[in-house]
C-alpha cells in the first residue's frame, strides 16, 4: 500500500485499488499501527517534495505564475504580499465598538 501510495502521490481511493485492498483497511492500519501511520506520513511529505521540485523546474524555466506564486508564499517576509494583515493584540474591548460609552 505504501507503494501504491507514492505511485499514486497519496490518492488513497487509487493506491488501495492498486494495493488490491480496501480503502477501510488503510484506515484501519492508520488507526492501529503507529508505524504504518508515521510511513503515510513520510509519503505525505514525499509528495509536497515531489510538488516542490515541480515548483522550483517551473521558476528555472520562466514560468512567471509559478515564481509569483512562490514569492508571494515563500517571500512574505521580504514584503511579497497583495494584502497588508494587521494583528490586534489589544484584549479590551475597542471603544467604538462598546454600547454603554455610546449613549
Amino acid at each position: 500500500m505504501l507503494e501504491a501510495l507514492r505511485g499514486t502521490l497519496g490518492i488513497i481511493s487509487a493506491a488501495a485499488e492498486k494495493a488490491g485492498i480496501d480503502r477501510k483497511t488503510h484506515y484501519r492500519w492508520l488507526k492501529e499501527d503507529p508505524d504504518y501511520a508515521e510511513a503515510v506520513s513520510n509519503v505525505a511529505e514525499y509528495v509536497t517534495d515531489f510538488a516542490e521540485s515541480s515548483l522550483f523546474k517551473l521558476i528555472q524555466e520562466g514560468n512567471p505564475q509559478a515564481t509569483l506564486f512562490y514569492m508571494k508564499t515563500r517571500g512574505r517576509s521580504r514584503g511579497y504580499v497583495e494584502r497588508q494583515e494587521i494583528e490586534i493584540t489589544e484584549k479590551k474591548p475597542l471603544s467604538w465598538l462598546s454600547p454603554k460609552e455610546e449613549e
